[in-house]
């Protein structure tokens, strides 16, 4: 479904985060993100000067580099564009990320070591969908591979007594929900089925 029609307006800014996940040759996975921030119009700032329309005010990357576990063996940060020259010198501070696991805390890992004036808000924020799509990157892949290694070796559907790493992360995989209930039913806590 699509939103409603919107009241007549006019464009200000947009800005556009796109993330990619990658599987490297070395077994590791690098997750890039690219954030843009650009106006319709024309403005001046102290240290670039005039920015004109659709040169962005922001352009910004992360590649973190992570392995099957989601813990981080590198990061490499870079401000290509911003509205000030000092903005690139925070790119540094990122390091405090290796060694961390993208799961539980992951948010307040990253407000701890770059919130405020620790870092830099755009590239800050970019680490939530970087985050997100590791998760959409290496799980399914993960799962399609053990599962494929199980069917090989046994020749039959594979079964698993494993907790799944979705269970419990949205609404969806609710564990006492429909869907767990129907697909993972070793994992099932809801009430029997009537």
């Amino acid at each position: 479904m699509a939103l409603s029609d919107p009241s007549p307006r006019q464009h200000i800014h947009t800005r556009r985060v796109t993330c990619c996940g990658f599987r490297r040759e070395d077994g590791l996975w690098d997750i890039e993100g690219h954030l843009t921030d650009v106006k319709t119009y024309s403005f001046h700032t102290v240290h670039r000067g005039d920015i004109e329309p659709g040169d962005p005010v922001h352009e910004m990357r992360i590649r973190l580099t992570i392995t099957d576990d989601f813990v981080v063996k590198g990061i490499e940060a870079v401000i290509e564009k911003s509205p000030f020259h000092i903005c690139g010198g925070i790119v540094g501070a990122f390091q405090q990320m290796i060694g961390l696991t993208i799961g539980a805390g992951w948010n307040r890992a990253i407000k701890e070591r770059l919130a405020g004036i620790k870092g830099c808000t755009h590239l800050t924020e970019l680490l939530g969908p970087i985050a997100t799509t590791a998760f959409q990157t290496i799980y399914p892949v993960l799962v399609r591979e053990r599962a494929a290694a199980a069917e090989a070796k046994s020749r039959k559907e594979p079964t698993s007594t494993e907790r799944p790493v979705l269970l419990d992360v949205c609404h969806v995989f609710d564990s006492s929900g429909t869907f767990v209930r129907e697909h993972w039913p070793d994992h099932y806590t809801g009430e029997p089925a009537a």
